[in-house]
């Protein structure tokens, strides 16, 4: 990339610098000994060629929407297309949810994205005993179809995208869906969105896992395969680094164990006979951005890099579609703070820089108030239009990966790359993630990343600006706090109870034994779930009928 004799002579000119540099030191001293980025690399005081001097810019960096990606996945990346806006919101009930996202949409929110409250993600109706006090708090309450026609009323399925943040019940909650989609007379094959449906980092580091692990992964295997052929412009499957780094991950452990399960996926699929050229163009990841601005560019590159070898060289995917990683990015839950929240409209801000130089496909941008509650409509308006300012105002949407080039993000692209690179190889070693997780390695990795962290803070030497430097005393910002209504529970146990009153209870018995059947075999689930879901069948009674096959999983804790 650069030439040879010009870099000895550069060489030579770094030493001379590096003397001059400490003789300066002694007067003037840095401010630490050591810098590293927080997955541990060593910062350089200053980067020149020499530090890239082994890169070839064909094979490593390359053109936006060229092999190996490095740059983007599109030519003009941006200045074509900007990033899809979602704002992740779900609260309450059907209506009230309904309401927010008509609210976003107005303020120029581009797709929208679903949470939904801790019942729903474990496959318990409103009514069950274990639901009692989660009715509708950290998500929407949807129970059945009744309720999903309410959640997307008068919301056209045909002109959003959507995103739903679901992994146990994902093949519920798609055939809820697409049922919706139907009624408003909308062809399936033309809803765009995607499902979270990534089960493997539930048992690494977010819990809402329903039954024992391959069982799972015959559900999100399933998933793969419907949507193949029935839903061509719908991603299946989001897989998500996000929540492992919300679980304490580095972020080169955030990149390893995301690619480490995509691999994973993909070899289940393939295992199916599923093409993996139509599979790689359907498959999209999940990452989280954090404060590092240049470790996380450097992740999100090297990401593209590392999934273009792989799909291309391991598995032979052919059609150069199928390379691509398209990806969403979700600003740092875990670094927002309780103490002075509005510190985290600019730390956000920042978080959302970093997706979108590293070039996400898609964004949201956490409220400054998620540390205290769900956020208020002030609140996410002002996540919302951090995204929109960075989009029209300031310039670093008019150009391809503009840090491309750059002697510090190119080292660090590498860097990341290798270190994600030795935890690939070693969970390959181990015969693939499924086997990793459940003998506890991924999740050793993160606790031990986690605890170091949490020591790194709580001795000051990570400065967390409001918490352990530069804080107020007992004088504290104000915040409008929202709350969830007490008794939007009992209002949804009461539809809950009418709706099981109207309908057909002999096509819903007939529904769940079918499922059951199917369960015990070979086929594809989908197809079944979407009969029941039609019919009105709910979210507990179809997980409760694989519930009766599959068994439930219990994590085994080693003290």
């Amino acid at each position: 990339m650069f030439d040879i004799s010009k870099l000895d002579d550069l060489k030579k000119k770094k030493e001379n610098w590096d003397m001059k540099t400490r003789s300066f030191m002694e007067k003037h001293p840095e401010r630490m000994k050591d810098f590293k980025t927080p997955s541990g690399t060593p910062v350089k005081r200053v980067y020149t060629p020499v530090d890239i001097e082994d890169l070839e810019y064909d094979k490593s960096i390359g053109f936006p929407g060229e092999y190996p990606y490095t740059r983007g996945i599109y030519p003009t990346m941006y200045r074509g297309r900007l990033w899809t806006m979602r704002q992740y919101a779900g609260f309450g009930s059907a209506e009230e949810t309904n309401r927010r996202y008509k609210y976003l949409l107005e303020q120029g929110q581009t797709g929208l994205s679903v949470a939904f409250d801790l019942p729903t993600q474990i496959g318990y109706d409103s009514d069950a005993p274990l639901s009692v006090g989660e009715v509708g708090k950290v998500g929407v309450a949807i129970d059945s179809l009744r309720d999903m026609e309410v959640l997307f009323g008068d919301i056209p399925l045909d002109k959003v995208s959507t995103s739903m943040t679901i992994n146990s019940t994902a093949m519920i909650l798609l055939a809820m869906y697409i049922a919706v989609a139907e009624k408003q007379g909308i062809d399936r094959k033309v809803l765009r969105g995607t499902i979270q449906n990534d089960i493997l980092k539930e048992y690494i580091a977010r819990g809402t896992y329903i039954y024992p692990p391959k069982a799972s992964m015959r559900l999100t295997t399933d998933i793969l395969e419907y949507t193949a052929t029935n839903l061509p412009m719908w991603k299946p499957i989001s897989i998500s680094g996000y929540h492992m780094r919300e679980a304490g991950a580095t972020a080169a452990q955030e990149l390893a164990f995301t690619i480490a399960d995509g691999i994973e996926y993909v070899k289940h699929a393939v295992s199916r006979k599923l093409d993996v050229n139509i599979l790689g163009k359907q498959i999209s990841f999940f990452f989280a951005a954090h404060n590092d601005v240049f470790e996380e560019i450097a992740k999100f590159r090297a990401a593209r890099r590392l999934w273009a070898k792989i799909m291309k060289n391991e598995f032979n995917a052919s059609n150069p579609d199928a390379w691509k990683l398209r990806f969403h990015t979700q600003t740092g839950g875990s670094t927002l703070t309780a103490q002075q929240p509005n510190n985290n409209i600019i730390r956000v801000a920042y978080q959302a820089l970093a997706a979108v130089l590293g070039g996400t496909q898609s964004l949201h941008t956490n409220s400054r108030d998620e540390a205290l509650s769900l956020p208020t409509e002030e609140s996410v308006m002002i996540a919302l239009r951090t995204q929109q300012i960075l989009a029209y105002e300031t310039g670093v949407a008019n150009t391809a990966d503009p840090l491309a080039g750059s002697y510090y993000v190119e080292s660090l692209t590498d860097e990341m790359e290798k270190q994600a690179k030795k935890y690939i190889d070693k969970v390959k070693e181990m015969g693939g993630m499924l086997n990793a997780i459940e003998e506890g390695y991924v999740q050793r990795e993160i606790h031990e990343s986690a605890y170091k962290y949490q020591k790194e803070w709580e001795s000051g030497k990570r400065v967390i600006v409001g918490v352990n430097k530069y804080t107020m005393g007992e004088e504290k910002q104000k915040l409008g706090i929202m709350r969830v209504d007490p008794d939007v529970e009992r209002k949804q146990i009461e539809k809950l109870k009418k709706l099981k009153k109207e309908r057909d209870n002999g096509s819903i018995k007939k529904d769940l034994d079918e499922i059951k059947r199917a369960a015990e075999t070979d086929e594809n689930l989908m197809p079944f779930v979407l009969k029941a879901v039609h019919d009105y069948a709910t979210v507990g009674e179809i997980s409760n009928a694989l519930r009766e096959v599959f068994g439930e999983y219990r994590e085994v804790i080693e003290l």
